[in-house]
């Protein structure tokens, strides 16, 4: 259980801390960016940049990193150039490059100021990094790694391997990748095994078959194949290599893990018809003004909806007891449909289904739904029987509940498939066209099957 979060003790933490520096290297960035955000929201701005430019420019990159985007802003904005240029130089290459990013979406001269103040090689790999596109694989990827010659002693790389962490800070070294000659990656070698090998023999020595099946992607690939290689082959680093095969990069897990983090919010958000970008806002006006537009097609959907009851008013005059269970039918077939929606966009957003198996799919969904719909029909029939004391109300709600959690299911499968081939995005408009359906489809079921048998 997560202990409750102590505004001044964890104040006096962060005092602490910056009398004594050394000692951030033991917190981890998001506790400090956690404390930072509190100051920020108890004692304002000011105090909150003040703290900012306290924090030695080490530490100061990964916990801007771990900030809300609106706190990240301005503190970008704040900062100077000297310093922001101490703190992206400290920093791997992706998170730099990160960071650079955002600074070129607040200020591009400032990101330019920045990058001709760092050294040739680190704006070299930042530039050349942010040149991917965000959704292909470079666009992740470190240019920190640990390589070795087929030929190299394994005791010489040893050493060398510590130079590196001494002078350059390099981190999370678990495998040690094999090159040729000419850079071409040929496999590698878990850091667990290199330390039980003969320090005098080269790895050439070593190279078993294994050792040589090597999973990688191209810098050029898919954001999704990164994340399928990680999920599908529990992977905590994965090599990236240019169109010819030379070793570039790599991937590392906690990357991934920021990605399906910010995937399920992403989805969270678009389902319930809230603009991600927009919650990050402070503007109040900002906010209400993207979330208007979903409830305004709301609106329209549910005006359908209530031209479908208009239809069958003398019914409901004539039977007061449809208004009474009228909703209940509704709100039936739009968790039945939620349930099934909500399958489906996963399994489509996680690419674990395709249109060969949609098929299978949709009748599987059919077949709970007709299942599900046979179960309740016997029960909110027998309910509004002894409810009501009539047996006939008890048939129409019966047969409503069937009708409805079919097209739920049919709808809730389907919707999101058809979607998703016209090139939208399920997760955005799925639901409110659901929900038109199941109100609809309900409604009419219901008044227009007790308009034929009790009236």
């Amino acid at each position: 259980m997560q202990s409750e979060f102590n505004y001044q003790i964890e104040k006096e933490m962060l005092n602490s801390l910056i009398k004594s520096p050394k000692e951030f290297e033991h917190r981890h960035p998001s506790d400090i960016a956690k404390v930072l955000k509190e100051i920020y929201h108890q004692e304002g701005r000011e105090t909150f940049i003040g703290y900012l430019r306290n924090i030695p420019d080490e530490f100061l990159g990964e916990s801007l990193l771990e900030l809300p985007e609106y706190l990240k802003d301005e503190a970008l904005e704040e900062l100077s150039v000297e310093q922001l240029v101490e703190v992206v130089d400290e920093l791997d290459s992706d998170d730099a490059a990160d960071l650079v990013q955002d600074i070129a979406e607040l200020d591009s001269q400032k990101e330019q100021e920045i990058l001709s103040n760092l050294d040739d090689q680190d704006a070299r790999d930042i530039k050349t990094l942010q040149g991917y596109n965000e959704d292909e694989a470079g666009s992740l990827m470190q240019t920190e790694l640990f390589s070795a010659k087929l030929d190299e002693k394994v005791g010489d790389s040893i050493k060398r391997l510590k130079e590196l962490k001494s002078k350059t800070g390099l981190d999370n070294i678990y495998l040690v990748f094999l090159i040729d000659e000419f850079g071409f990656l040929i496999g590698y070698v878990p850091l667990e095994d290199v330390i039980t090998f003969d320090f005098d023999k080269t790895y050439r020595e070593y190279l078993k078959k294994h050792y040589k099946q090597v999973r990688y992607l191209k810098a050029t690939s898919s954001v999704d194949e990164v994340v399928k290689y990680f999920e599908d082959y529990d992977l905590v680093v994965l090599p990236i290599v240019d169109n010819e095969g030379h070793l570039i990069g790599r991937v590392t897990s906690d990357d991934i893990y920021d990605i399906i983090k910010e995937r399920a919010t992403e989805q969270i958000y678009k389902m319930a018809g809230v603009d991600e970008d927009s919650e990050d806002e402070r503007d109040v006006a900002i906010i209400t003004k993207k979330r208007a537009t979903w409830l305004l097609i709301n609106l329209f959907t549910a005006i359908a909806a209530s031209f479908v009851i208009g239809l069958f008013d003398t019914t409901i005059q004539s039977y007061v007891a449809l208004a009474i269970l009228m909703p209940i039918v509704a709100s039936m077939g739009g968790n039945a449909g939620t349930q099934t929606l909500t399958v489906m966009v996963r399994q489509l957003a996680l690419q674990e289904i395709n249109w060969s198996e949609a098929k299978q799919a949709i009748n599987r969904e059919v077949l709970v739904s007709i299942l599900n719909g046979i179960i309740f029909a016997i029960v909110m029939g027998t309910i509004a029987y002894f409810w009501f004391s009539d047996y006939k109300l008890g048939i129409v709600i019966g047969l409503a509940m069937v009708i409805n959690l079919l097209f739920a299911g049919l709808f809730g499968s389907i919707i999101p498939l058809i979607l998703r081939k016209i090139g939208i995005d399920p997760a955005v408009a799925s639901s409110v066209l659901l929900t038109t359906v199941t109100d609809i489809v309900g409604f009419f079921a219901f008044l227009g099957l007790a308009k034929i048998i009790l009236i």
